[in-house]
């Protein structure tokens, strides 16, 4: 499977992501209107698991979207209207908004795609296909 992130930056492998520019965030999104957020990816026999490290939101306001071969996770802050008895003195959450965008390739079966929001992370998992095993057939001859 090919996972690759899409910024407004050079497209990068996964690999190069990790190894060569950790941490991938730092110095970067200052200047973008979406903020990035961390992600685990991890692989087992029956797919890839990934993991956005997104506390303190609603599942609601999360949208994952698969459209040609493009993986899109995405978070839209709502702004809420302050109080007029209810003054903020000092606001140091931080909630703002994000998109994230990998590549899948055709080993992945996107249409068994699943998604959860626990515990601040939201993880996704992406099945592979099942392999068609193409078993050897003995012709007889006539």
């Amino acid at each position: 499977m090919t996972l690759v992130k899409h910024n407004t930056a050079p497209f990068n492998s996964l690999f190069d992501e990790l190894f060569n520019s950790f941490p991938a965030a730092w110095g970067r999104d200052a200047h973008q209107a979406y903020a990035s957020v961390p992600v685990n990816i991890h692989e087992t026999n029956e797919g890839y698991h990934l993991e956005l490290n997104a506390p303190g939101r609603n599942k609601e306001d999360f949208k994952v979207n698969v459209e040609n071969g493009l993986l899109t996770i995405s978070y839209e802050k709502k702004e809420s209207q302050e109080q007029k008895d209810y003054k903020t003195i000092r606001r140091e959450f931080s909630f703002r908004s994000f998109k994230r965008s990998f590549s899948i390739d055709d080993k992945i079966n996107a249409d068994a795609i699943q998604a959860r929001y626990e515990n601040g992370v939201l993880k996704v998992f992406l099945p592979k296909k099942e392999e068609i095993k193409v078993s050897p057939k003995e012709i007889s001859i006539l």
